[in-house]
């Protein structure tokens, strides 16, 4: 196995094809040199440097070798170069795991900042529910999420990223859709309406939120339809299959096939949390939460 020490005294010597030169640019004597250049030799078994008529010139094994010894250089260099930027958070893998419905503004332009302020940093980004990012984050397999998570988690940083208030969402057909009077509506004047649900093992906090938010309403949801994720529970809301209680910032999705009322009753949500493990102080992940932190706008 050849060494980047040793690639490097011989490329020295084939460079200058002097030992005296190469022992100067090496900051060494020269016998030290020589012998390492002759051990090499031994090493590799085979005769790299020609030294007749006190001259010094490189064999045709010595070429290819040559050839071999500065890839090998350039690559510890490369390592070297790797290992700095990545210390300084600047180079590496980013894990990402977020819920669907957070792959919208902020943090899409968020994502597009990042990555072209940190270009050799590969950001990869998985869809998750809540206790699978928190899974993730705990096993190590993620890095950073943006989740709903409403309670704390030991060895987890919880920071609430975007707080927003639930609107309810109604098929364009539906008469409160169509009443331009209704602008906001009481949350207990559609109690009755068949309820789009988000199962309650896809984010178990968040779907307590909104039973409690129901109940403080006076009522308990008529579930008639079940989804995994907001995105799905507006697409069913879309077919006309019954009302969805969502986030504000959810709000863009849907196109006219979807209405949305704002609710009189004071109804708060954390819609997303960063989460990220308490332990980490790695300097990519710190930039990242930085990024997001800072880009998050009023909700």
């Amino acid at each position: 196995m050849i060494e980047v020490r040793q690639a490097r005294y011989f490329l020295a010597v084939a460079e200058t094809l002097h030992f005296g030169r190469a022992a100067a640019q090496l900051s060494m004597s020269q016998p030290p040199l020589s012998q390492a250049i002759l051990q090499l030799e031994r090493q590799v078994g085979a005769t790299l440097l020609d030294r007749s008529n006190r001259r010094v010139t490189l064999t045709e094994t010595g070429r290819a070798f040559a050839d071999e010894c500065r890839l090998l250089v350039a690559a510890s260099h490369r390592a070297h170069d790797t290992a700095t930027r990545a210390a300084q958070g600047l180079a590496g893998t980013l894990r990402l795991g977020v819920v669907a419905s957070a792959l919208s503004e902020p943090l899409i332009g968020t994502l597009r900042g990042f990555r072209e302020s940190h270009p050799t940093v590969d950001v990869c980004v998985t869809e998750v529910d809540t206790p699978t990012g928190l899974d993730g984050l705990l096993d190590r397999s993620l890095d950073v999420a943006l989740i709903r998570p409403n309670t704390p988690v030991r060895g987890l940083r919880i920071e609430p990223w975007r707080h927003d208030r639930f609107v309810v969402a109604f098929p364009a057909e539906h008469p409160v859709a169509l009443d331009p009077c209704q602008a906001k509506i009481d949350l207990a004047s559609v109690a009755d309406e068949p309820w789009v649900w988000l199962r309650r093992d896809a984010s178990p906090d968040y779907h307590d939120q909104l039973i409690d938010t129901c109940r403080q309403a006076g009522f308990h949801p008529r579930v008639h339809h079940l989804a995994n994720s907001i995105h799905t529970q507006l697409a069913m809301t879309a077919a006309g299959l019954g009302l969805a209680l969502v986030p504000n910032a959810s709000a863009v999705s849907g196109g006219p096939a979807i209405a949305y009322r704002p609710l009189t009753n004071r109804a708060d949500v954390v819609e997303l949390s960063l989460v990220s493990r308490a332990s980490d102080l790695e300097p990519l992940i710190a930039r990242f939460l930085t990024a997001t932190r800072t880009t998050v706008g009023p909700s």
